[in-house]
């Protein structure tokens, strides 16, 4: 993990909330992990993602509960170790969620989650009480869980293509874009994720030691996918999101507006594991997600505004990046609508 990976100093705030009571005790403990007490209300403070870490795993020692006392029983300690030993053991990606998402179901008692395959794509959709919403903290912290574990049996990163809440968006966002999807949906009848199904086929080949490795490192191999939203791909992503697709400029062009040259450019994205290319698709992919939201916006033009010469090839195009074709996922997303929040 390098220094780019840092973590808002919202999320060491909001950990703290509801495990940890405030004054010297909780600054004596942010001080053991690294973490400058004095910075805890500055508001665009960050810290590094590992002393983040050391935090998460000091806490949950310390009131014996993996999901920070954010819900009446909890995940006592161990909880992550028995989770992932026993969905290790089925043989697809598909039923080693189903394991897990039953043990916390068992486990917890405001969020009851279940899988649901509709065709090509895949939803983790999360039973809750009929009450006022958890906080986003709660969501995204049981959503890192899930999907962290995930990726680790799979192998490799499974994309999302979109996560819905039934809270209200809280005044920061970023670190969880960075992490989960740009694609975020608050104040939504229901609390899902939704992402391609082929992944639910993945064959799973994890080794007890492979496992000790995991649980070892944990949670700094779930939060590594943070990177810093200071960065240069993040900068270029934002002035592309503000400007028609036709108008995206080259890499030469791009170079110059930044006042380096192309070769820096190229550079500097290769050390943050991207390509200028790669950026431009990641938007492209971003922006189809946000406007088939958009009930109202037709194929045709979506396939314009993201500079393709018809609809059938941003079909084509968008079956590749997801795995499923754009009729369906508006469809699932529309069903949302329809479906109850809670158990």
């Amino acid at each position: 993990m390098t220094e780019k990976d840092t973590i808002s100093m919202q999320l060491v705030r909001e950990a703290l909330l509801q495990s940890y009571a405030p004054g010297a005790t909780s600054q004596a403990l942010l001080g053991r992990v690294g973490i400058d007490p004095g910075q805890l209300h500055e508001a665009d403070a960050r810290v590094p993602a590992s002393a983040y870490a050391q935090l998460w795993r000091l806490l949950a020692r310390r009131c014996h509960d993996e999901f920070f006392c954010m819900d009446p029983r909890g995940l006592r300690t161990g909880s992550l170790a028995f989770l992932c030993r026993s969905s290790m053991a089925q043989p697809t990606l598909g039923a080693a969620l189903e394991s897990a998402l039953a043990f916390l179901g068992l486990m917890l008692e405001h969020l009851q989650p279940v899988l649901v395959r509709q065709q090509s794509l895949a939803e983790i959709v999360v039973g809750e009480p009929l009450d006022e919403p958890r906080r986003a903290f709660t969501y995204f912290t049981f959503w890192m869980i899930v999907h962290g574990v995930a990726c680790w049996l799979a192998g490799r990163r499974i994309p999302i293509l979109a996560i819905e809440l039934r809270c209200a968006e809280p005044p920061f966002c970023d670190d969880y874009r960075v992490m989960f999807s740009e694609n975020l949906q608050f104040g939504r009848p229901r609390t899902r994720m939704i992402f391609a199904a082929d992944c639910l086929d993945l064959p799973l080949k994890r080794t007890p030691e492979e496992l000790q490795r995991f649980l070892a490192e944990a949670p700094a191999n779930i939060l590594v996918k943070y990177r810093d939203p200071a960065s240069l791909a993040r900068r270029i992503k934002e002035t592309l999101r503000q400007l028609p697709a036709g108008e995206w400029p080259e890499t030469e062009t791009q170079a110059q507006q930044l006042c380096i040259s192309a070769s820096t450019l190229r550079r500097r994205l290769a050390e943050e594991g991207t390509t200028y290319q790669g950026l431009k698709d990641s938007v492209r992919k971003e922006l189809s997600i946000a406007w088939l939201a958009e009930a109202q916006v037709s194929f045709a033009e979506i396939a314009e505004r993201l500079g393709f010469a018809d609809s059938s090839s941003f079909y084509k195009a968008f079956r590749k990046w997801y795995g499923c074709n754009p009729g369906h996922y508006r469809t699932l997303i529309g069903q949302g609508e329809t479906h109850p929040p809670a158990r």
